[in-house]
């Protein structure tokens, strides 16, 4: 079907005579109706990807890319005077993630659909999401993000399913979004809501009821944990998500002619970090009220069930108060005390245990009863198997694996650098939108000096409509032919957002002294810190400071300028990326699980400033360590100054004093004018009397390698070159690859 076609039909109008939302509105008719046609069912055992978050984006470029068709269809709009990036603006962005680990799931949807697998994701449908982030007085605010229109990507079903908790029932309803794969099948987003949501209870801000469950269940992702209201409120959120994809599992099972003793034969799930892991006792006492008993439902679930871990932190592992799941789903717990008493009959080791202290370790409970547990980057796999995670290893080591992630190249390059991918498939043909590996040959063209121009080209083109994009969106001021320096990801002091600052503030003192750098430099950030999360919010409030008083100061603003971007979300990263030179990966060693921004921005030609962390270490293996400037102490020499407690942040800011002047303008007069002295205060002491993610050990050598970068940048045929050779090493990271890894060696799907 033509667009003109699917026109006609909704408006009985022309292109033309159409406004940009009745194109966008008969588009998505017209994509949800080829995207049904491509949806299939085959093979015997289906893929079941539970996670509490898909960051989806906008799914329109994406879906007509996939589907084959966005050349035609812009072509016919720009035939009729219509700008499909216009049309593109219509659209709202699902609110049904956060961060990485709900990216990295709506990049795995994309594959599984891509590779013909049999497999569906399966989450909750948030009304609001996360929040929206408003800054106010150069502190974050949070208001509600809705997005659910009467004509939208959902489609609902008559699926429903009654969900018991302490003392009440709620009635679910299963809402689809179909996910399309690159020239191949359709698969589905399965998202579940409750029937008697409201809206209404929330106001401008993200407060509301917490304790009327069945008005509130779906409104937020992660509501406010600050409080055991909004803690107990996540425990319904999680199994409410997980009995329903139990419940649809076994029905589609059965449907398929499974007898349920041989489930595993017709169903695989992975449970994507700890927030579904009660699928585990849901579906043994589903299968217990099906007439199986106790012992082979146990042996049936330890069978379909596969872990994946997505974090070295302790405190991300969830725990839950006894006395939660008591009063949200008492049915569960009798299910988890004989898990327990089952590990501890056959297990001496303690820290083994299920249920510790008053408190349900889900992450243990997976471990022992799924059949798979794996790793998301080679150092975080091995961090857990040596580390972390070594007494369940020495348990069971055969279920230890590692997939290390991966993006979809279809959003991630053809949709949101169109440029890019053009000069890419001259080069090489279009082998790689299928096959991520092809783009090894781009290595034969390192030293084409037409080929580096070219690309040195459409980088110039992509800073300048990040430009535009910014005035335009929130009234930024940049310079397109500054050094754009980006750090966008959720806001987290291990990601050390806060060391970022610190060098702003040496390179303001710098530029003050007179010395100023050859280029100049763009700082960004874009990140949301959670609502509870105090001192994440306080490094927010002192890089808006630094807005302020960096952007309005006449002698420093021509060479150093800081932005930081309002609501960060999926649509502005496709903005900012490929607008990108440097890309700030800059965790603390041996904390970043892996990472995908980084290999989003590798995938675009943006040099990685990082730590040997996470993903970085397959990046920095990768393209060399040439190309790309690598910093900061090893993993083992943290994991051991932890071990031993004997770290001082103390010491570090009296024997450093370009350190020093950095933390003490935190609570200057001049930082104090524009922000406020509580915020300052706290993060001040935080850092001088604590700093836990050691900020202050790797600063010095920070400076001098992000310098080092600076200089590099101005050799602009060799900048060109490591760009080229980052972006011909990065198809080891596309999701297809990793979903690849999944399949062949978790899920065996047929």
């Amino acid at each position: 079907m033509t667009l003109a076609k699917a026109v006609s039909m909704k408006y009985n109008k022309t292109i033309e005579k159409c406004s940009n939302e009745e194109i966008y509105y008969a588009l998505l008719d017209m994509t949800k109706q080829m995207a049904e046609d491509k949806v299939s069912n085959e093979g015997k055992k289906k893929l079941y990807y539970i996670s509490a978050e898909f960051l989806i984006g906008k799914l329109l470029s994406n879906n007509l890319i996939n589907l084959g068709i966005y050349d035609s269809v812009k072509s016919e709009l720009e035939a009729s005077g219509k700008n499909i990036g216009e049309i593109e603006e219509i659209e709202l962005e699902p609110s049904l993630g956060n961060g990485g680990l709900g990216r990295l799931a709506a990049c795995f949807v994309d594959s599984i659909a891509t590779l013909g697998l049999n497999g569906d994701g399966v989450g909750l449908n948030y009304h609001y999401g996360l929040f929206k982030q408003v800054f106010d007085h150069n502190l974050q605010k949070e208001t509600p993000n809705p997005w659910i229109t009467p004509d939208s990507w959902l489609t609902k079903t008559d699926i429903t399913y009654p969900v018991q908790f302490g003392g009440f029932t709620v009635q679910s309803r299963l809402y689809n979004i179909d996910v399309v794969g690159y020239n191949n099948r359709t698969t589905k987003l399965r998202l579940f809501d409750i029937e008697t949501v409201d809206e209404s209870i929330v106001g401008d801000t993200i407060d509301f009821n917490k304790d009327d469950i069945a008005k509130n269940l779906t409104l937020f992702l992660y509501p406010d944990d600050s409080d055991d209201k909004g803690r107990l409120l996540r425990v319904y959120q999680q199994y409410f998500m997980v009995s329903n994809a139990a419940r649809l599992i076994l029905d589609e099972a059965v449907e398929k002619g499974s007898n349920l003793h041989d489930l595993a034969d017709y169903a695989t799930v992975q449970i994507n970090d700890t927030h579904p892991s009660m699928v585990i006792p849901e579906l043994i006492r589903l299968l217990q009220e099906r007439g199986i008993l106790m012992d082979e439902a146990v042996s049936i679930v330890s069978k379909v069930c596969a872990y994946t871990n997505h974090t070295i932190l302790a405190e991300a592992l969830e725990k839950w108060p006894i006395g939660f799941l008591e009063k949200a789903v008492p049915q569960l717990m009798p299910i988890i005390r004989e898990l327990d008493n089952r590990v501890r009959a056959k297990v001496s080791d303690e820290s083994t245990y299920i249920i510790k202290d008053g408190l349900v370790h889900m992450a243990h409970m997976d471990i022992h009863y799924g059949y798979s547990v794996n790793g998301v980057a080679y150092l975080h796999t091995e961090i857990l198997k040596n580390s972390e995670l070594n007494n369940f290893y020495k348990l069971y080591p055969e279920k230890f694996n590692n997939k290390t992630n991966g993006i979809t190249f279809r959003r991630w390059l053809m949709s949101c650098n169109p440029e890019l991918s053009a000069m890419i498939t001259d080069l090489i043909g279009d082998g790689w939108k299928k096959d991520a590996n092809e783009l090894e040959k781009l290595g034969n063209f390192v030293n084409d000096d037409a080929v580096l121009d070219r690309l040195l080209a459409v980088k110039a083109g992509k800073k300048a409509d990040l430009k535009n994009y910014l005035k335009m969106k929130q009234g930024f001021d940049i310079d397109e032919n500054s050094i754009y320096d980006i750090q966008v990801k959720r806001l987290h002091e291990y990601k050390r957002q806060q060391m970022n600052a610190l060098y702003v503030i040496h390179k303001y003192f710098e530029i003050k002294e007179g010395k100023k750098p050859a280029t100049p430099i763009t700082v960004f950030f874009g990140a949301k810190a959670a609502p509870a999360y105090i001192i994440a919010k306080d490094i927010i409030h002192l890089i808006l400071c630094l807005q302020q008083i960096i952007n309005n100061d006449p002698e420093v603003s021509p060479y150093l300028k800081v932005f930081m971007v309002e609501n960060y979300n999926v649509t502005m990263a496709e903005k900012m990326i490929p607008a990108c030179d440097i890309s700030e990966q800059i965790s603390l060693a041996s904390k970043e699980a892996s990472g995908t921004g980084n290999m989003k921005f590798m995938l675009n030609g943006a040099l990685t400033l990082g730590t040997m962390d996470g993903a970085n270490v397959e990046i920095a293996e990768l393209v060399g360590n040439e190309n790309i400037f690598t910093f900061g102490e090893d993993s083992q020499t943290v994991i051991d100054r932890y071990a031993r407690g004997d770290y001082n942040s103390r010491s570090y800011y009296e024997k450093d004093s370009e350190l020093k002047r950095a933390v003490d303008f935190i609570v200057s007069d001049t930082v104090k004018s524009v922000g406020c002295s509580e915020n300052l205060e706290r993060l001040y002491n935080e850092l001088l009397n604590k700093d836990w993610f050691m900020t202050f050990p790797d600063f010095e050598e920070y400076i001098a390698t992000r310098e080092k970068a600076y200089t590099a940048y101005t050799d602009r045929k060799a900048w060109a070159k490591k760009a080229l050779i980052n972006i011909s090493k990065a198809g080891f990271f596309s999701s297809d690859r990793t979903i690849e890894q999944y399949n062949k060696e978790i899920w065996k799907l047929s």
